[in-house]
């Protein structure tokens, strides 16, 4: 890289007398410093303009010539930083994840110029240069600056001001500039002054730098390569949140530093430019070779944070349109514009807006928004305000996509993501655009405000434009279901947590997590689902007015929730807003709350993983403040509330009547599972087989979830759950169906042949019931499959449905696979269903031979799709033919013809019930190859996966003889650790299926 920055270390005058002694070592310690810590340069940078709003006149095009670039590194280079030696330097600020309250930024004029041109796409490592100038406003006197900058090269460093405060930006001196060196831990560069900057007066720091455009990560700069119109092409897009503003210019990057950016970005003249504000004007600039470039100049934006910053330099086409004046551009392939693949996100674009807009009273306010679709994006999607980045899997539309839940995802993203922007970093995308963009979380520990309150309008957007829609089961399957999988009381993760917890740059990326999201929209939805829709909105409306274009803490939204509680007198708490929710967001896991409906007697104990009859050595001293709405008879009843750790509830007392019962959680609107005494347990299992649709879907889901959930967790006894099945003959719904079988056909029950007592049990019993379901869609599925086109539930449960209907072996299953399958081989163009395309890939090859097998390894061959290739690569894992599978295997670890690159085949092969014997032998036999093909740690997985028969100590020290030989001590300790958990594990299963045997056995 460039050439390295000079390094700050301090030796007081004592140590240097005494170092002066030591005239060798003194010597040697110089030269090594002088090769390492080079001076900054400081060559002056030029001044850029600052740019007014939108009716500003235009900026002249004027031609410039380009200072002499900054020389290429080579690709495997680090960044040349002068970082001094934590041995060598005292502690100080530099040591600390926050930054010091000594400067305000004010305005950022940012010019950067990634040297991307068409014709040099294999250039093996692209490289940017860039100036910024920051108006700051100094807090507290202090001669050393910190700010944020990651693997940039410093070119040069000034420090001009006082400003004038009369004539703005005019200075009346300049600060000189000691040193500038870099603390790699925290991120920050370092400016040592040679004199103190004076508080209450404004300063602009100039600094000039370079730095790398990734290829491999999504942060930062990146470039993405791809084809469009069959020529290979590429773009450059930003990534920012939530720490990687600093890896493309030096700045303050934390959310409360707010500002406002005047950004230039010089590019290639066949590239367009975007950024966050509209374009302002372009110009010509010709670099030192004569190459002329383009130099695109856009408005200055409102305030926002760093991680907002974006910009994209492309070659794409777009589609646009206008809403109520603002106008909303696609951007895509061009490709995929010709095809009208951006046109269904366009059209509900703007109607979103508006929506969120007449919602919350409060207008977007920046004149235009840019979406782009990336060909690669593994954030999925990024709420930038003005220029919003997506996946574009997650973006486009195309005809093939009609039969999948596509709509609703895409319908669902571009809401979180407008959600932030007119929030700025409060809450998510669309929805991102007010919850998050306009008002920003004063840090990152509550990242859930921003990103769970998005993910829950992200509902109530869809359900506006679809009254239809079933918002409450798919909140529950996309949202509940797999949060309450994972959240338990010995989690150390609460949805909010403390500021001063965060002490490394890293933990602020961890906590982009399913607590964030799933746990967070479960939040709000509890929370609006006990103060009311109406009171609810009306207190978002207040804080969003009150904080626009600033930053809030959690405690801030519930003030103004406290206040619109306070301004009513019709719905009355139990305590604040603020200690509700604080016990819900402060604290992990979540409650069960059990009813005894014999007394009424209702209490509460924090959920458990494995719960035990004693646990002392698992404390959980808090309780939660929690909303119980409810309905007896099939009637809602009044909001109560347990607010102590039990508490009487009279009315909940059922009687003899087998017409009376009670369902606790209403919509599954609160975050916690419910248990019954056996009473209430047995009242429900008879109103189910009595009539079931007495009790709404969302309830059926529910007490299927909790009770297996339960009795996995030995809260009751599966027995229990198990009767709740009984009257599965008259369900007709598939997404109850769909919550069954992932709690009852488990992964490790389809894939260990040892299951031979339970599976004969198993099929008789599920099939009888199974029959009415399958009829029903397998005959859509046969004879008019586009109906299924609107039907979400269906098309996120099919899957299931028939993967189970073919594992049970219902004849009529497994011949529909074998049509299904043979009519795509014959005729390609006839798609196989997308919904059960999994299933059926991997049937036409478990019931076919070589034939079928080589077929899919052609079509795997020709497909440049990671999915499709994925799907392709597990369905050819299906075969029962043990030497198909060996084959599979050779050709995986084999350097040609075959490059099976999107997965690890022998994991693949070792999930299905023949496969997992034939990988293990192959494992043995062949480590070095697996090893060298998937790295050492792939073992780690493949344990996990051939262990799921361990049962005998036999059986481990056969395991850990292969394991000692091939792996390293510290790794071995670790798997034996593993092996005796899988062995308990596999353990407590076996007698959990032996009751579920036995069970099946006395109603079969």
């Amino acid at each position: 890289m460039g050439p390295p920055s000079s390094s700050g270390f301090y030796v007081s005058r004592t140590v240097a007398v005494l170092l002066a002694g030591l005239a060798a070592a003194l010597l040697l310690a110089l030269a090594v410093l002088a090769a390492l810590y080079g001076q900054c340069a400081r060559d002056p940078s030029s001044e850029m303009q600052h740019r007014g709003g939108p009716g500003a006149a235009p900026v002249q095009p004027r031609k410039q010539k380009e200072q002499p670039p900054t020389p290429k590194p080579g690709p495997a280079r680090k960044p040349a930083v002068a970082a001094t030696p934590s041995d060598w330097r005292p502690p100080g600020p530099w040591d600390q994840l926050r930054l010091p309250p000594w400067l305000v930024p004010l305005h950022y004029e940012l010019e950067l110029w990634p040297r991307l041109q068409p014709d040099q796409l294999s250039a093996p490592a692209l490289r940017f240069t860039g100036r910024v100038n920051i108006t700051v406003r100094c807090i507290v006197s202090t001669a050393r600056l910190l700010l944020h900058s990651l693997l940039l090269d410093c070119d040069s460093a000034e420090v001009r001001g006082p400003l004038s405060p009369v004539t703005g930006d005019a200075t009346i001196g300049r600060v000189p500039v000691n040193d500038v060196w870099f603390a790699l831990d925290m991120e920050y560069m370092v400016l040592e002054l040679g004199e103190a900057l004076q508080p209450g007066s404004r300063y602009k720091l100039q600094l000039s730098f370079s730095g790398p455009v990734y290829q491999d990560t999504w942060e930062g700069l990146f470039l993405n390569l791809y084809t469009d119109q069959g020529e290979r092409r590429a773009l450059l897009a930003s990534h920012m949140e939530p720490t990687f503003a600093r890896y493309v210019f030096p700045c303050f990057d934390e959310p409360a530093l707010k500002a406002t950016f005047s950004i230039t970005i010089i590019h290639h003249s066949s590239y367009v430019a975007l950024s966050n504000m509209p374009r302002l004007g372009q110009s010509e600039k010709e670099d030192v070779n004569g190459s002329k470039w383009t130099v695109t100049t856009f408005y200055t934006t409102p305030l926002m944070p760093t991680y907002l910053v974006a910009f994209a330099i492309c070659d794409c086409d777009h589609v646009n349109r206008t809403e109520r004046g603002q106008e909303i551009s696609i951007w895509a392939r061009k490709d995929a514009i010709a095809n009208g693949y951006a046109d269904f996100a366009l059209n509900i674009t703007g109607p979103i807006f508006s929506f969120l807009e007449d919602l919350f009273n409060i207008s977007y306010p920046l004149p235009k928004t840019d979406i782009i679709a990336l060909p690669t994006f593994d954030k999925r999607a990024m709420e930038n305000w003005g220029l919003l980045m997506f996946d574009e899997s997650l973006l486009l539309l195309q005809p093939e996509d009609q039969l999948t839940e596509k709509k609703t995802v895409i319908s669902s993203i571009v809401s979180h993501e407008i959600g932030h922007q007119a929030c700025g970093s409060s809450f998510s995308s669309h929805l991102q655009k007010w919850f998050g963009n306009m008002v920003t979380m004063a840090w990152w520990n509550d990242l859930w405000l921003n990103e769970g309150f998005a993910s829950y309008f992200e509902f109530e957007i869809i359900n506006h434009f679809n009254p239809k829609f079933p918002r409450n089961e798919v909140f529950f399957t996309n949202i509940l279901y797999g949060v309450l999988k994972e959240d338990h009381a010995l989690v150390f993760r609460a949805v909010s947590m403390k500021a001063e917890n965060f002490t490394e740059t890293g933990e602020i990326n961890e906590i982009f997590d399913l607590f964030t999201y799933n746990k967070g929209a479960s939040m709000a939805r509890m929370l609006s689902s006990f103060l009311s829709e109406s009171l609810f909105i009306s207190a978002l409306k207040s804080y969003l007015k009150i904080f626009s274009f600033s930053n809030a803490e959690q405690d801030d939204l519930w003030r103004h929730f406290q206040m619109a509680i306070d301004d009513q007198g019709k719905i009355l708490l139990p305590a604040t807003v603020k200690s509700i929710m604080d016990s819900w967001t402060h604290q992990s896991g979540f409650p069960v709350i059990t009813l005894n409906v014999s007394t009424g007697v209702m209490k509460q104990e924090p959920f458990y993983l494995g719960k035990v009859k004693n646990q002392t050595l698992l404390t959980h001293n808090d309780t939660w403040i929690v909303p119980i709405l409810w309905i007896k008879n099939g009637t809602t009843q009044s909001l109560v509330w347990l607010d102590n750790s039990s508490k009487v509830f009279p009315e909940m007392q059922v009687s003899d009547s087998e017409h009376d019962w009670v369902i606790l959680n209403l919509n599954m609107t609160g975050y916690y599972r419910v248990n019954y005494d056996k009473l209430g347990w047995k009242k429900l299992n008879q109103q189910l087989e009595k009539d079931p649709k007495a009790i709404p879907v969302i309830h059926r889901l529910q007490l299927i979830d909790d009770a297996f959930s339960l009795s996995k967790n030995n809260y009751i006894e599966i027995e229990t759950a198990l009767d709740l099945t009984k009257y599965l003959a008259e369900e007709d719904e598939i997404i109850v169906w769909h919550a069954v079988l992932l709690n009852l056909v488990t992964r490790d029950l389809i894939s260990n042949v040892n299951n031979y007592d339970i599976y004969p049990l198993l099929k008789k019993y599920l099939l009888k019931r199974l029959m009415s379901i399958w009829n029903t869609y397998s005959t859509i599925i046969r004879e008019n499959v586009a109906t299924l086109q609107d039907d979400y539930l269906a098309l996120m449960s099919l899957e299931e449905l028939f993967r189970t209907a073919c594992w049970l072996g219902l004849e009529d299953c497994l011949q529909l696979s074998r049509e299904l399958f043979r009519n795509w081989v014959t005729h390609p163009e006839n798609e196989i269903p997308y919904p059960i395309r999994n299933v059926i890939l991997c049937y036409g090859i478990a019931l076919g031979n070589e034939k079928e097998w080589d077929f899919l390894l052609s079509i795997y061959n020709n497909k440049t799709k990671e999915e499709e290739r994925m799907q392709l690569a597990y369905a050819m894992g299906c075969s029962k033919d043990p030497w198909i599978l060996n084959r599979y295997m050779e050709y995986a670890i084999a350097t040609s013809p075959f490059t099976f690159n999107e997965t690890n085949i022998i994991q693949v092969v070792a999930e299905s019930e023949v496969g997992r014997y034939i990988a293990k032998d192959f494992l043995v036999n062949n480590w070095q190859a697996v090893s060298e093909r998937y790295g050492a740690q792939s073992l780690v997985t493949l344990i996990d996966i051939i262990g799921r028969t361990i049962s005998t100590d036999s059986q481990i020290m056969e395991m850990q003889q292969f394991c000692s030989n091939v792996l390293e001590e510290h790794q071995r300790l670790s798997i034996h650790a593993k092996l005796q958990t899988i062995k308990q594990e596999n353990l407590e299963k076996k007698k959990r299926n032996a009751r579920i045997t036995a069970w099946l056995r006395e109603n079969t």
